[in-house]
């Protein structure tokens, strides 16, 4: 895959549209974490050296309309604050003449943020006149925003058909860590895969199964898996209309790991009343919550044989302790395996971020996607939209 990438665009003194990811979680008006801001800004930067007038397109949560609760003021404050002495603007609008004058008053070095994309009904809808209305916002377009990639609206597909248009560097950086560990991985390569359902990442695992040499499979989604070959699960978790679909992905995939002891309690209002249990030992009572202690260090004695990890999703219900142990454990032994440069570890997609910061093990990992939805995608062997309108070439 060829991307077009910064290198190519002579951005100086011309308006660059940049869709960003700067969905950042609210709570009571105040931003609790700035990560996806903080990996956004190595593009802003580059652009801003070159004396790019930097026009950033990005959204914040799903309004049905304009919701002052979403405006992206918050955001705008956050800019100004990463990005000084460097002047930040906030157009309070997203479509019309307001715009417009904001982006003429625009001087070389600087940054404009326009209000909430998805204040505009045409976004989402990748409306074709909003889309001409975006293109003559700018004279060239970069996308960096991965995590929005799985979705063809106006800002993040259509808008690529009519500028010249490049990756930023995170969309640079995010393409060829997925790469790395699905198209060209140093082996053998092995898969962590948990969460809750089966039925939300029956593509992703079956994608998988033709590319790692090992898939763990972990979370209430292994339940299923569990039952599927005629254990006893208690009262678990599980998906019983799913059990011929989970059948045949184990006739199929012979090198999948399933939990070979498990820690169980009645419920979770009561996590100290725990029990490990090996799979025939289960009471009809009992619920599993995480992996057993042999698991883990099975799982850890096969990854130390590893070049490189892919890990989506917790072990267990990692935010009740102790039923965090087995994500714990494993994670940590994965940044350690990194650390010493035997592993190549990246990570991504729904609660992982947050279960392997839990673990500690967050920053040691090779490479932390903060996408969902199109990092999981991408994964299934999925074409994401916003991917492919890069890749064409525009004359």
């Amino acid at each position: 895959m060829h991307l077009p990438t910064l290198e190519l665009l002579n951005a100086s003194n011309k308006r660059i549209l940049v869709r960003l990811d700067l969905n950042l979680p609210l709570y009571q008006g105040k931003i609790t974490d700035l990560t996806r801001l903080q990996k956004s800004l190595p593009t802003i930067r580059e652009l801003v050296a070159q004396n790019a007038k930097v026009i950033i397109l990005t959204h914040l949560g799903r309004p049905k309309g304009i919701e002052k609760s979403l405006s992206l003021a918050p955001i705008a404050d956050a800019l100004r604050e990463a990005l000084a002495p460097t002047p930040v603007f906030f157009c309070e609008t997203s479509q019309g003449p307001q715009v417009r004058d904001a982006i003429d008053a625009l001087q070389g070095g600087q940054v404009l943020l326009i209000e909430n994309i998805r204040f505009v009904e045409g976004e989402e809808k990748n409306d074709p006149v909003f889309i001409q209305e975006l293109a003559s916002w700018g004279d060239a377009y970069v996308n960096d925003a991965f995590s929005t990639a799985h979705r063809a609206h106006a800002s993040t597909e259509g808008i690529a058909h009519f500028l010249p248009h490049y990756a930023g560097r995170l969309m640079e950086a995010e393409i060829k860590a997925l790469t790395l560990a699905l198209e060209t991985p140093r082996r053998p390569l092995m898969a962590i895969v948990g969460g809750s359902k089966i039925s939300t990442k029956l593509p992703l695992l079956e994608n998988l199964i033709s590319k790692v040499d090992l898939l763990v499979i972990g979370g209430g989604m292994a339940n299923t898996l569990l039952a599927a070959k005629g254990v006893n699960i208690g009262g678990s978790l599980y998906e019983p209309d799913l059990l011929k679909a989970a059948q045949s992905l184990l006739k199929n995939a012979p090198a999948i790991l399933l939990p070979e002891d498990v820690v169980v309690a009645q419920d979770l209002n009561n996590p100290l009343s725990y029990d490990v249990r090996a799979l025939t030992e289960i009471q009809a009572n009992e619920k599993i919550f995480d992996l057993g202690p042999c698991t883990c260090t099975l799982i850890l004695e096969k990854m130390a044989k590893c070049h490189t990890l892919l890990w989506n999703g917790p072990l267990g219900v990692f935010e009740v302790p102790p039923f965090d142990q087995a994500t714990n454990q494993v994670a940590q032994g994965a940044a350690r395996l990194t650390r010493d440069g035997s592993l190549t570890s990246i990570a991504g997609g729904g609660d992982t971020l947050a279960a392997l910061s839990h673990a500690g093990a967050l920053q040691d990992f090779t490479y932390v996607s903060t996408a969902g939805g199109a990092f999981l995608e991408w994964i299934e062997g999925k074409t994401l939209p916003g991917i492919a309108a890069l890749l064409q070439p525009f004359d």
